[in-house]
């Protein structure tokens, strides 16, 4: 631990709070005010435990009423599941220790292997199944008569915060999901317009990443608003829709935008009208603030340019026919997929219009690592069950705390792309919180009780906090801290003095937390290389299974594929360095590569034989390359020598006598390939075992 960082971090809090915009106030004040609700009607209904009515409340609180609905819902699925598995465990444990901790074993590493597959708010529900199984079982082994009780009131009292903050988020001045989709939707358009500019201009290559990177990671981001709508109310149902087919031409828009920039210098006369339409839309977009008030008369422009586009010159007198072909087919698919991307945006603005798209809505695949998910299973596993065997052997009440603790953050944070630093941002906010729950409960509360000097004494400290939950920087930190000082301080009706049962009581959580942190760091620890080098091998084999399976998948169930693992890749990659930056560069150029082997896949059936058969074989020669370099790794001569050959045959199919607009568009897919394969030397060096495809 650095103090003099830690200081630095808690002066940089403190600054970020000192001018809250006024959301931010709307939702510390919404928040509190369900918070003490929730923990007035458990006074009212003699809950066993009022705090965790309250806790519940700042656990789910987010500032978008979809989140916090969201987040509530999975939070009482998961809690259901755990309470129905505890019963189960303590009756299959019955008196037996070994019995008990290895069921206990065997749940939290199964919920925690399902939450490491699952994306949120799904995968908060599986974790949250497992350690809420460890919350009700443990105090109950030995006493099974209680694990009935335990399960209903712990049930009852998150239910009830649940209650209150869904109710808070969505009635008292509320931030909706829909509004905030139609927001990103519009950042995300402008700087995709930002990034196609830079096909008709240079631009700084930092610069291109850093755009390339923020709108996958923004594109993957309105994925998972999608879900979160859905709980506002029925009538923005149909935002999830219109958003989810708008992710799917997103996702084209940006491989398009990136073909356009790599195929940026025109060769000949028949390129430059359409570009420079394309240009003035992409300009406007781009620059003008008030471009996307109508969208309409840019959809239209973008549809007629498309139209033009693919009516484009094949004539023998063009010079670089395939060259031409494949730009305006460029030109064209951006122009539909920006399109797509606008009439999106309108339909998000205007839910109630009829469908102008009849298309069937795109396949969104996510990105799922069974074997980091099975780690983190054995790893949550293997903690929970050696700290709890510890309590059980000695009998030491307080480490029954410590037990649960090390369950929650060893399923809770394991999937995380840096487990330790989110584990110890989580520990600082406990710490933080600690000398505030002693003044007030152990100093102030039992000198002047009642809940008027409760509320009095809370405000100061948990409206602060809110405001920092608020804040994306220290959101983990500060929910940390809120929902401990609520823990620490176990709000009843009479609080009494009891400084040695609070200092046990915090020791051992804090204890847990350091624990689950010294798990992640010794047992099974996660490798920033070994994850690059993983996500980088199964996108590999996604261009292998392009390649030579029977099955073509659709575009979109590979492009959104590919994006995801991009973005699952990034924040491993920035942490590697130069090499990860490399993997990271030709992991993009990759979903090229398989949007070309596409193409090809496509183009084939309607090919004469002898066509069908070179696409084939030519098929066999690139994931035989893949296959490679992914096994003892390649020399530049052997990729130099494939991407020569390949544009050789690209130039010998341009140049025959029947080449038409079919078998010129095979020739640019060969030619693209090529470039993408030679461009990117060091992706396709990385020696990393893949499985083989017959």
């Amino acid at each position: 631990m650095n103090p003099v960082r830690w200081l630095q971090d808690f002066v940089a809090w403190i600054a970020s709070l000192e001018q809250p915009k006024r959301s931010d106030w709307i939702f510390a004040v919404r928040t509190m005010a369900a918070g003490l609700i929730a923990l007035s009607l458990a006074y009212a209904l003699k809950l066993e435990n009022p705090q965790w009515a309250m806790m519940t409340v700042y656990i789910v609180a987010q500032p978008v009423a979809g989140m916090a609905l969201s987040k509530g819902f999975y939070r009482l699925v998961g809690t259901l599941i755990g309470a129905l598995a505890a019963l189960l465990l303590v009756r299959v444990g019955g008196g037996s220790a070994p019995a008990f901790l290895a069921a206990l074993a065997v749940w939290i590493g199964l919920c925690t292997f399902v939450a490491s597959m699952l994306r949120n708010p799904e995968s908060y529900a599986a974790a949250l199944a497992g350690y809420t199984a460890a919350i009700i079982s443990m105090p109950a082994f030995g006493q099974p008569h209680l694990a009935h009780e335990l399960a209903v009131a712990r049930s009852s009292e998150i239910a009830l915060g649940i209650l209150c903050a869904g109710l808070a988020s969505r009635l008292f001045l509320p931030r909706l999901a829909s509004d905030q989709i139609a927001g990103k939707l519009e950042g995300l358009i402008r700087d995709l317009a930002a990034y196609a500019q830079f096909a008709f201009g240079g631009a700084d290559r930092a610069r291109l990443s850093t755009l390339n990177r923020r709108i996958i990671a923004e594109t993957q981001a309105l994925g998972e608003m999608r879900a979160y709508v859905r709980l506002e109310g029925p009538s923005p149902a149909a935002h999830g829709r219109s958003v989810r087919r708008t992710i799917g031409y997103l996702l084209s828009a940006l491989s398009a935008a990136r073909m356009l920039r790599l195929h940026s210098a025109p060769a000949n006369q028949a390129l430059p009208p359409t570009r420079s339409r394309l240009r003035e839309v992409v300009n406007e977009l781009a620059e003008r603030p008030d471009a996307l008030n109508q969208v309409q008369p840019s959809l239209a422009r973008l549809r007629e340019i498309a139209a033009e586009a693919r009516k484009g010159p094949v004539s023998k007198d063009i010079s670089d026919r395939i060259g031409t072909v494949a730009r305006l087919a460029m030109a064209a698919e951006f122009a539909d997929a920006l399109a797509g991307v606008l009439d999106g945006l309108d339909a998000v603005r205007h839910p109630g219009r009829p469908e102008r798209d009849e298309t069937r809505q795109p396949a969104l695949v996510i990105h799922r690592d069974g074997r980091a998910a099975l780690r983190n299973a054995v790893r949550a596993a293997l903690a929970t069950s050696l700290v709890a065997a510890f309590w059980i052997a000695t009998q030491w009440a307080d480490a029954e705390g410590a037990t649960i603790i090390v369950a929650v953050v060893s399923s809770l944070f394991a999937s995380r792309p840096a487990p330790i630093r989110t584990a110890f941002g989580f520990f600082k906010g406990t710490l933080v919180a600690v000398p505030f729950a002693f003044v007030v409960g152990q100093v102030l509360m039992p000198a002047l009780p009642g809940f008027g000097w409760f509320v009095l004494f809370v405000i100061p400290v948990l409206i602060p906090g809110a405001l920092a939950m608020a804040n994306p920087t220290f959101t983990g930190t500060a929910t940390a801290f809120a929902i401990n000082f609520l823990a620490f301080l176990s709000p009843h009706q009479t609080m009494v003095y009891a400084p040695l049962h609070f200092l046990n009581q915090t020791a051992s959580i804090l204890v847990g937390i350091l624990l689950s942190i010294g798990v992640f760091w010794s047992v099974l620890p996660s490798r920033p290389r070994d994850s690059v080098l993983r996500i980088v091998a199964t996108i590999k084999e996604d261009l292998v299974r392009l390649c030579l399976h029977e099955r073509v998948p659709r575009r979109s169930a590979f492009e959104s594929l590919a994006y995801d693992r991009i973005n699952q890749l990034m924040p491993f990659a920035q942490r590697v360095g130069g090499r990860g930056e490399a993997m990271l560069t030709g992991s993009v150029a990759a979903v090229t590569v398989g949007l070309e082997i596409l193409a090809l896949r496509n183009a084939q059936p309607h090919l004469p034989e002898p066509d069908r058969a070179f696409i084939a074989n030519f098929l066999k020669r690139l994931a035989s390359l893949i296959l490679r370099s992914a096994g003892s790794g390649l020399g530049s001569g052997s990729i130099s020598a494939f991407a020569a050959a390949t544009r050789a045959e690209a130039e010998m199919l341009g140049k025959r006598s029947d080449a038409g607009s079919s078998l010129l568009a095979v020739a640019a897919s060969l030619r693209v390939i090529a470039a993408a394969v030679e461009d990117n030397p060091r992706f396709f060096h990385s020696p990393r075992a893949v499985a083989r495809h017959s």
